[in-house]
């Protein structure tokens, strides 16, 4: 292996990047919608616990907002400087849907950002409240329109050659915004968003009650905690079959990686193994814990269905797109990344349900120490859900940078020397290991302050004091 490979390289450094900048993705997306419903709650009721929470809440989301700017700039970057081939191939299709993601879903989103921060006090409340809603819907597009590009990537539609065969010329942006793979994902994404928002107002409030701190807002914010957990994690599911059924249909081969499936089965034969343990390689198997038909009903909706394996689709896709190319991802990476993306996510589903069972009304003994340590370390289970996730929808694609249109190894910019990359790598990883211990100092030292020193009903005697008598705090 060289280590100066260009390719290589770029592969490392643009995955370290995407990942880096996922970290503040979900959060970002889920946290808004956490913040407006707050502020929401607060403006029908009159309730300032509510308030508090609102601020609390809101601003973990301008912090992790913040640094998420400035990854996802560099981010896309590199697609001119370490994937100019790509770039040029596929720029007319795939910079459409991130033009509208900058011209409009990201200025729209920050604008009212800056609206619903320096709002307090000058604008009438139901105006500001509109801006945290604005901000939501605008990070919600944002999201779709990257992901529709990400959709092209995975099935390349409303597109044609160029005469010349060189590149890739739009002819249907709808086509591209409405491709099925953005239609399935889309939902899937911003559900699992959801999920470890929930996560984090988790734990942040199991950290202030396991203190005895600000109980009665805490105890409201882990109450819509845990059920925020339980309901994004039924549309996780909900859209997470919806997306295999669309992988089945685009992309049979990242299906068959995910289960390591090297004939096609059908039947009780299509069966999901839960664990499984096989030769190095990967091609043969050892020992596993299978459930029969369940791999063919989530391919096919059908227990009777099948799932075409690896050999099966190299022999269709070396007559399709060409001989003497592996066109398998890298197995043991997929099907593991697979079963970490659903476990981690249903073991945070899971500390939900026991949570709501050990905080219900009628609970007989109080909440135990380690529930409370268990509710906070739990927080990353989401967001490493979905990092393991995005890992498998992007290893799951290769070799293909573009499926069916372009390899990786075709798509990296042709003069650029590995030395060069590997210097910016090592310095972006620095500097983002660097910024990421500024983010977690900043979201760690608000989540544990707790909200800011408003009246409300923590206050040792709150019936004398209102937010209408202090106007200048709120509004």
């Amino acid at each position: 292996m060289d280590l100066l490979d260009p390719l290589l390289l770029a592969r490392w450094q643009f995955g370290l990047t995407t990942l880096y900048h996922y970290l503040f993705v979900p959060l970002t997306l889920g946290m808004a919608l956490v913040t407006a419903i707050f502020q929401t709650v607060w403006h029908r009721t009159g309730n300032v616990k509510w308030l508090h929470l609102t601020r609390q809440f809101g601003k973990i989301f301008l912090i992790n907002f913040a640094m998420g700017v400035v990854t996802g700039i560099v981010q896309e970057f590199q697609f001119g400087m370490n994937w100019s081939a790509y770039s040029r191939f596929v720029g007319d299709v795939f910079g459409a849907p991130l033009a509208f993601e900058g011209l409009m879903a990201f200025f729209f989103e920050a604008t009212f950002i800056g609206v619903w921060i320096f709002g307090w006090n000058r604008l009438p409340k139901k105006l500001h409240l509109a801006s945290i809603w604005a901000v939501v819907f605008g990070s919600t597009l944002s999201a779709y329109f990257i992901l529709a590009a990400n959709a092209f990537m995975q099935n390349p539609v409303g597109y044609q050659m160029a005469s010349d065969g060189g590149r890739a010329e739009l002819t249907d942006i709808v086509a591209v915004l409405t491709n099925p793979v953005v239609l399935a994902a889309f939902p899937h994404t911003i559900t699992s968003a959801w999920m470890f928002a929930a996560a984090i107002v988790i734990a942040v409030s199991a950290w202030h009650l396991r203190r005895g701190q600000h109980i009665e807002t805490m105890r409201s914010s882990l109450k819509f905690g845990l059920w925020f957990m339980i309901i994004s994690f039924i549309g996780v599911g909900i859209s997470g079959d919806q997306l295999s059924l669309v992988m089945v249909d685009t992309q049979p081969m990242k299906m068959a990686a995910a289960e390591a499936l090297w004939e096609t089965e059908c039947g009780a034969d299509a069966s999901f193994s839960i664990f499984s343990i096989g030769t190095p390689d990967a091609s043969q198997e050892v020992w596993s814990l299978r459930v029969p038909y369940l791999l063919a009903f989530l391919s096919t909706h059908d227990i009777n269905g099948c799932v075409e394996g690896f050999n099966a689709l190299q022999s269709e896709y070396e007559t399709l797109y060409g001989a003497g190319v592996d066109y398998m991802p890298i197995v043991w990476v997929t099907y593991w990344s697979f079963r970490w993306m659903m476990g981690l996510g249903g073991v945070a589903f899971l500390i939900a349900v026991v949570g709501l069972w050990l905080t219900r009304k009628n609970a007989k003994r109080e909440v135990p120490q380690w529930a409370w340590r268990v509710a906070i370390w739990s927080a990353p289970l989401p967001l490493l859900g979905s990092l393991v996730g995005w890992v498998f929808t992007e290893m799951g694609r290769q070799p293909w940078i573009v499926f069916s249109l372009m390899l990786t190894e075709d798509g990296v910019s042709p003069n650029v020397p590995g030395w060069t990359v590997l210097i910016s790598l090592v310095a972006f990883t620095l500097i983002y290991a660097a910024l990421a211990v500024v983010e977690f100092g900043l979201i760690k030292k608000a989540a544990q302050t707790g909200p800011d020193p408003l009246p409300g009903p923590d206050d040792p005697d709150p019936n004398d004091v209102s937010v209408q008598d202090t106007p200048t705090t709120v509004y």
